[in-house]
């Protein structure tokens, strides 16, 4: 699960690197759709050309279509009051074999989907032309997501007051009280706001919504790809109108029997393992970064960087919580961000020099708030999270005494709304399907920090018609059609999307991937790889 951070990045380099592909076996595969989306969506959804001046996106929409879908609010009351989806289109280009609609999601919860086709219809990202052309890619904001109507966006000073926060990182009972209470009035605020809204803001009916999307442009049977908390709206529509899908690949898999509460913790671990890689390859180049030959030279000059932050945060904006937010929250997530990261660490803790960082970071704006508004909505309304925070300072607390830090009070005062959230929480949907579903396609590094290993092997067993590919010794999180690009995950994508192949089914997992090498320094294109905003 992706979290919105403190930073805006706009520059991004995709880079082509190898792997190597296995054998796959020819599973069976729904027949062909015919295309009658125009006929049957007339008067559902008038598309356009996405404007220019969207004001979420920008011109990043450009080459797209844009349009809305009315979907009830309350699917127990569908004639009641509406609420409008905001959807995006590039069209199929192949219609001699066209193959359907595929519906995509970045994760989140709370992420932006408008732009999304874009990305799959880009021979760049990996996915064949002659693939991506056979389909209607469908973007989709969520609701509560950006130009999704109404979108939410809550108490702002909670995730950015416009200052350095205080240390996630509690010293005291008199601290935690302190952000106890910041948490309250977020979850107060979000109440308040937008009161009526937040029951109806839960994974279910997103997926109920899909399937809206579905039916109005005219399909049988819809394909879905989704990365992050996308493969657990993935899971939910699967679990729901198994026989409505045609194919589904789910890329980083979330634990359906750890959501929500038991994710954060099992985050924590994951991503701290990843914050010692990160600092065992900033070791391995010392040359370059001068923080230290070994892995723990390195944490201890890491963190000496994060105590200077809180002494005296830069330019007043960047202590040591936005420090915690910036670097565990993409470094503990992926290593495409380490060349970029590593050089505004050295810089700053070596030279201090905050040029780097600063250059790097950016406070959150609208769609930040928007995300998280929506990441909170979402997950304290699937399912209920623990009222007593003796039992979170004994969970996280007792993490990070010991030793499991990088991540974990962050961790915990990202999701403390859910204490005070003012809706009912749960009962959690129902996950797992065995009739009606024709295939799905799970994806999974070694090491996810934001989704471990395990969840996918949990998805994979309550999804008998499933098939996971592992990512050997991985650990980004979004391991296919990104900046990844892992040419054997991607040809298995391209196998299953363009012809329904699958591979063999195996015991446990039942095919694997190298990953790809961590990025060398010395190299202009890794050195040219920045932050990707999401996913």
């Amino acid at each position: 699960m992706r979290k919105p951070k403190l930073v805006l990045i706009t520059a991004a380099v995709s880079v082509g690197l190898t792997g190597t592909a296995v054998a796959a076996t020819t599973g069976s595969s729904p027949a062909a759709p015919s295309r009658q989306a125009e006929q049957v969506s007339a008067g559902r959804i008038a598309w356009a050309p996405c404007p220019e001046n969207d004001k979420w996106q920008g011109a990043a929409l450009k080459g797209l279509e844009c349009g809305t879908l009315s979907v009830p609010l309350d699917y127990r009351h569908p004639r009641g009051k509406k609420i409008k989806v905001a959807l995006s289109r590039a069209k199929a280009t192949d219609t001699k074999n066209y193959q359907g609609i595929v519906l995509l999601n970045r994760g989140g919860p709370g992420g932006a989907g408008r732009d999304l086709p874009l990305r799959f219809t880009n021979p760049a990202r990996g996915l064949p032309k002659e693939v991506s052309a056979k389909y209607d890619w469908i973007g989709f904001d969520p609701r509560g997501v950006q130009a999704t109507e109404p979108s939410i966006v809550c108490d702002p000073s909670f995730q950015w007051p416009g200052k350095a926060r205080a240390d996630f990182v509690p010293a005291s009972k008199r601290d935690e009280r302190a952000w106890l209470r910041k948490a309250k009035k977020y979850a107060a605020d979000c109440g308040r706001k937008y009161g009526k809204y937040l029951p109806h803001i839960k994974t279910e009916n997103v997926a109920r919504d899909m399937d809206e999307i579905r039916k109005a442009l005219g399909q049988k049977k819809t394909s879905y790809f989704g990365y992050s908390y996308g493969t657990f709206l993935g899971q939910v529509y699967a679990s729901m109108f198994p026989a409505h899908l045609r194919r589904i690949v789910l890329d980083s898999v979330v634990n359906p029997a750890r959501f929500w509460y038991g994710t954060q913790l099992d985050q924590n671990v994951a991503v701290d393992k990843n914050m010692k890689r990160f600092f065992a390859w900033m070791a391995k180049y010392d040359s370059l970064y001068h923080l230290g030959k070994t892995q723990a030279a390195v944490e201890k000059k890491y963190y000496q960087g994060r105590a200077k932050a809180k002494a005296k945060p830069i330019n007043g904006l960047i202590g040591p919580s936005e420090w915690d937010d910036f670097f565990a929250n993409s470094d503990g997530y992926r290593n495409y961000t380490w060349v970029a990261h590593a050089k505004a660490i050295s810089d700053y803790v070596v030279k201090n020099d905050p040029k780097a960082l600063l250059d790097l970071w950016g406070p959150l704006d609208e769609a930040g708030q928007n995300f998280f508004a929506v990441y909170s909505a979402v997950q304290c309304r699937d399912a209920a999270w623990p009222k007593n925070w003796k039992t979170w300072r004994k969970d996280f607390g007792g993490q990070h005494n010991r030793g499991i830090r990088a991540f974990t009070w962050y961790n915990a005062w990202f999701n403390a709304q859910c204490i005070f959230w003012p809706t009912k929480q749960g009962p959690k949907p129902k996950i797992g399907a065995t009739k009606g579903l024709a295939g799905m396609l799970m994806l999974q590094s070694t090491h996810d920090g934001a989704t471990p290993f395990p969840g996918a092997v949990e998805a994979h067993r309550r999804f008998p018609a499933s098939r996971l590919v592992h990512e050997v010794g991985g650990m980004n999180h979004g391991i296919s059609i990104s900046p990844n690009n892992n040419a054997c995950i991607n040809a298995f994508v391209a196998r299953y999307l363009n012809d329904g192949t699958l591979p063999a089914s195996r015991k446990g997992v039942d095919a694997t991937c190298k990953t790809n090498p961590n990025p060398d320094p010395a190299k202009p294109a890794a050195a040219a790889m920045s932050e990707v905003p999401g996913l």
